[in-house]
């Protein structure tokens, strides 16, 4: 009886609703339907009541929550453009992790080293390395069009890092030359200690070559390539509409990642063979070679059905990317140097370089301390990479109100603002962890396990703004310049100035090493380092912004 009762009082309700409808002016229904009221034409009674009807269904469905679920998806023609890109992103930041978690368990743990080698690594190895793929991707894109550039380096680093896992690494021993370089640091003086992290790098020459290529598959591959080939397909609306919700995806790949290196850590600690470690290898290494093999795949998948589809991709776009550009080396160094917008852009990812170079190597140092050895690093490491995608989750969703409601400007000042907070609590505690005993004791741990959490939780931090916000502001930087621009000076700032701005870090930490003794030591003057490096940082941002409002507002006018 209450369903029969209830039925007919909305019955009664929709007949009520209807006919206060069909008594109400011409000139709401003939807007519903878009048409004129003076084109509508006189309708009989009962007619007029079923238009009513009907205008209030669609004026009522367009409140519901499917309708409003409905209205917030993408048009179909930009799901089936971002879908992929997101896709790719995805697998290309899970190899990514892999690897990053995995060149520092090689390089810190192996003999005779530690994360004194990483300032001489990224100097001396990475430096040149970036540099010269600069001098290289120049060449080939000179030669050849984005499809092949793109598909002929994703490939080649597949085939490195298969080759490293399941040749190079169990062959180490033959490779290394540990005998020579022991009697090198055996015979020199003590004033030249120092020497003994370069030493490193030679001895253990093949794990420096690894470090060096997980380093470029961050930059080329992630920063060069992939959002490349974005900024070429992608509006600047839209990028700010799905750049940041790209990090989304990509961080769950950082949790997933994470996961998987446990994983793999767990499985060691059953393993019954001579080198648990090889076998351990050569699972993280196919992990990688399947992920860059999938976003091979839905790269060809974009330029087949993506990139001939005119409402997807419009035909100048395409025509951009098949574009081989003209100018030399010497010619793109002078143009670039010659842009006060690059130069910005360029200062933007130095100073981020110098600034997590600065804080991460005295945070490694005392994570090898808590974790010598290289297993429980290895899964500290990938504890460290699911924390980091899991914040990073919330700050994507917090990154994409910042850009609607802030703007660009004010996303740029995010990431250095959370690395000065950040790092000025982490030196804080390493220069005054003696006035801070009680406390630490009171939480009951050491000074060393709570040096380790709270950089983990600095790095974390910085990291995860990095990854919502800073990443994408840079890439929108290039979405308004022209193909030469987008092309030699992306390739000129992100595969040189996020190197160099490390391996600038880097020069810092070494001088204080000789001129200190120590890195430990030389901690007091790397915190002013900081301070004086994020200022330069934050005015690059503000001066950068003021040019992007500009381009942005000289490319609407001209469209």
């Amino acid at each position: 009886m209450r369903v029969l009762r209830l039925t007919a009082a909305l019955c009664l309700a929709g007949h009520a609703h209807a006919l206060a409808l069909a008594r109400a002016p011409v000139a709401p229904l003939a807007a519903a339907y878009g048409m004129r009221p003076q084109a509508m034409p006189r309708l009989a009674p009962a007619r007029s009541a079923q238009l009513s009807m009907q205008a209030a269904a669609a004026g009522d469905g367009k409140g519901g929550p499917l309708a409003k679920l409905r209205a917030k998806l993408p048009p179909p023609a930009e799901l089936k453009k971002v879908t992929p890109l997101g896709a790719m992103f995805f697998f290309i930041l899970f190899a990514y992790t892999i690897l990053r978690d995995t060149k520092d368990v090689l390089v810190v743990t192996a003999p005779g080293s530690g994360a004194e080698i990483i300032p001489f690594l990224k100097t001396y190895v990475n430096l040149p390395g970036a540099i010269g793929f600069t001098v290289f991707y120049s060449w080939l894109s000179n030669k050849f069009s984005q499809q092949q550039v793109f598909t002929g380096l994703v490939s080649t680093f597949i085939a490195f890092f298969t080759l490293f896992a399941f040749v190079i690494y169990p062959n180490a021993a033959a490779l290394h030359p540990t005998a020579a370089v022991d009697g090198i640091v055996a015979a020199l003086p003590a004033a030249l200690a120092g020497l003994s992290a370069p030493l490193a790098i030679i001895r253990n020459w093949t794990y420096a070559v690894f470090y060096t290529m997980a380093e470029l598959w961050g930059s080329v591959v992630v920063s060069l390539l992939f959002w490349g080939f974005a900024n070429q397909v992608t509006k600047v609306e839209e990028a700010k509409r799905y750049y940041p919700l790209f990090g989304l995806g990509a961080n769950v790949a950082l949790i997933f990642s994470g996961l998987y290196v446990r994983f793999v850590s767990g499985l060691r600690r059953t393993s019954t063979a001579a080198d648990p470690w090889a076998g351990s290898l050569k699972l993280l290494m196919g992990g990688v070679s399947a992920a860059g093999l999938v976003v091979l795949a839905l790269f060809q998948y974009m330029q087949k059905k993506v990139m001939t589809d005119p409402e997807c991709v419009p035909p100048s776009a395409v025509k951009q990317s098949k574009t081989k550009t003209s100018m030399g080396i010497k010619e793109s160094a002078a143009y670039l140097a010659s842009s006060p917008y690059i130069r910005d852009l360029a200062t933007l990812v130095i100073c981020y370089g110098m600034s997590i170079n600065i804080v991460e190597v005295s945070w490694k140092a005392k994570l090898k301390a808590a974790f010598p050895n290289p297993n429980d690093y290895s899964e500290f490491m990938g504890a460290f990479s699911s924390c980091t995608g899991a914040v990073t989750l919330f700050m994507m969703l917090a990154g994409q109100r910042i850009f609607k409601n802030f703007g660009w400007g004010a996303a740029a000042l995010v990431t250095p603002t959370m690395l000065f907070i950040t790092g000025a609590i982490f030196f804080s505690l390493i220069l005054f962890g003696g006035s801070l005993s009680p406390l630490v004791a009171a939480l009951g741990t050491t000074p060393l396990m709570l040096a380790v959490v709270v950089g983990a939780a600095q790095n974390i931090l910085s990291k995860s703004s990095k990854y919502s916000l800073f990443d994408p502001c840079k890439e929108m930087a290039y979405i308004p310049l022209d193909a030469e621009a987008k092309t030699k000076g992306k390739a000129a700032v992100d595969v040189i100035g996020n190197p160099l701005g490390k391996s600038g870090g880097s020069l810092l930490q070494q001088a204080m090493i000789f001129s200190v003794g120590s890195l430990a030591a030389s901690t007091p003057y790397l915190a002013g380092c900081l301070f004086v490096i994020i200022a330069v940082w934050l005015r690059a941002a503000r001066s950068l912004n003021t040019q992007f409002t500009a381009a942005m507002a000289e490319e609407g006018a001209e469209a």
